[in-house]
């Protein structure tokens, strides 16, 4: 299996590569950064081998996409049918989710926290949480038979930051960031208190509550761009993984092949 999995969120893309099943790199930038997007997405396409059996020149390999920003994901499409005449496979469309999903509507979860919690549940085998700190704060669960039960969605610390400039006539604008003290002495950091304790609060109570529906303490992980600051002051949290959607990507297209292989 050789994969470019491609995760377009609502600020920046992430790009990985897979040889053989085997993670090589995984790369970020800004979502709004096409050329180099365009970049790194055809070195990547370069490593993958070349398929022996075909009668022109073609690369062993596919590009799968999970996103939330359907323009983003056009001209992805675009860009690889133009430089490398391939289509993408999109999950939710071109390839199934990986697991069940018990909400109202499964159709309008957004793919990458579904993916990122299959590739959660397929480690731990347990009920699970993923929490997710990117432009939004997502914290989903997973139950104990592998069934994606919901979550919940809160603006994430970038637009936390940003909402107070914006709608304040004094407070600036911060990069948020996890704070040396329990309080600040100045505005910058009063507001990088808040907006981190504010995470760590809540990422302590939601847990707090599926715990209570589910009679035991899960397991819980965080990942995205903000996820690190916010692993640090949580005693709870079991583990920190980066780029979990891009794994769960590649999971999903893995079970999606080992299913057509048994049709």
């Amino acid at each position: 299996m050789n994969i470019i999995a491609v995760d377009i969120g609502n600020t920046n893309i992430s790009m990985g590569l897979f040889i053989d099943g085997v993670e090589r790199r995984i790369e970020t930038t800004s979502g709004d950064n096409t050329e180099l997007i365009t970049e790194v997405i055809t070195a990547q396409w370069e490593e993958i081998p070349m398929l022996e059996s075909a009668i022109q020149p073609t690369r062993n390999g596919v590009i799968v996409v999970s996103s939330v920003k359907p323009d983003w994901t056009e001209s992805i499409r675009a860009m690889a049918m133009e430089n490398f005449s391939s289509k993408i496979m999109l999950i939710g469309k071109d390839i199934p989710l990986p697991i069940d999903v018990a909400v109202d509507e499964p159709a309008k979860v957004g793919t990458d926290r579904v993916v990122a919690a299959a590739a959660a549940y397929a480690v731990v085998e347990q009920a699970v949480v993923i929490a997710d700190f990117g432009s939004a704060i997502t914290i989903d669960l997973v139950d104990d038979k592998g069934v994606f039960q919901g979550g919940i969605i809160a603006p994430g610390l970038k637009l936390g930051a940003r909402a107070l400039h914006e709608y304040t006539a004094k407070l600036p604008l911060v990069k948020p960031k996890r704070p040396e003290g329990s309080w600040g002495s100045n505005t910058e950091c009063a507001i990088q208190c808040g907006l981190h304790y504010a995470a760590v609060g809540l990422l302590n109570e939601v847990v707090r509550r599926y715990a209570e529906k589910l009679g035991t303490w899960p397991f819980t992980i965080v990942t995205g761009g903000d996820g690190a600051q916010i692993h640090e002051d949580c005693d709870f949290v079991d583990r920190f993984v980066p780029y979990l959607t891009i794994k769960g990507i590649a999971l999903t297209f893995t079970q999606y092949l080992e299913g057509k292989d048994k049709e």
